[in-house]
């Protein structure tokens, strides 16, 4: 089984478990004020999602925009952007918090982490977003879609913006990498 589907397992795992517990969200969720008593929650926060749309979003596109960068990177780069991202946006969440008191929960950062990487590495990509009914550039997908679910409420725009950071940095130096195998 490939790290994309065992990743989308584990997170609907620990989403049905949330589901009978809800009081497993404090648990792994990212709080601001329980941080250091609770550092795990760096990394457990992005299995934990608040609403089926939540996880479906999140699963969907790390499917999709998963499997094209495992394609291009290897799986090992792959799960390091993924798991690098989802810590960078949680830690820019920590110096940037909405609230002191209320999880930060979800995969986003770690999504938009692969997708900047993917911007970099394949701009022109064209990708089908729905409910646009042409095709778009993937930079345009992956920038224009940060911006749009940044803004909606009670969304931790600021793990968005670390993963994304993160992975357009990554990105670059994936193309560096790729440019420099085809010249030898």
């Amino acid at each position: 089984m490939n790290p994309i589907w065992v990743l989308i397992i584990v997170t609907f795992v620990v989403f049905i478990a949330r589901l009978v517990r809800p009081e497993l969200v404090l648990t792994f969720g990212l709080r601001p004020i329980s941080f250091l008593q609770r550092p795990w929650t760096l990394v457990t926060s992005m299995f934990v999602h608040a609403d089926f749309g939540h996880i479906i979003g999140n699963m969907f596109t790390l499917y999709f925009f998963g499997s094209f960068l495992m394609s291009l990177v290897g799986e090992t780069a792959f799960l390091v952007t993924y798991f690098v991202g989802g810590i960078v946006g949680s830690l820019v969440y920590l110096l940037l918090p909405s609230s002191l008191f209320a999880p930060m929960i979800g995969a986003s950062g770690a999504i938009f982490a692969v997708g900047g990487a993917l911007a970099v590495l394949r701009p022109k990509q064209t990708v089908y977003v729905f409910p646009i009914p042409a095709p778009i550039p993937l930079w345009v997908a992956v920038i224009g879609g940060f911006v749009i679910v940044s803004l909606l409420p009670s969304v931790a725009w600021q793990a968005h913006f670390g993963g994304l950071v993160y992975g357009l940095a990554t990105g670059y130096f994936f193309r560096r990498r790729e440019r420099r195998r085809v010249r030898w």
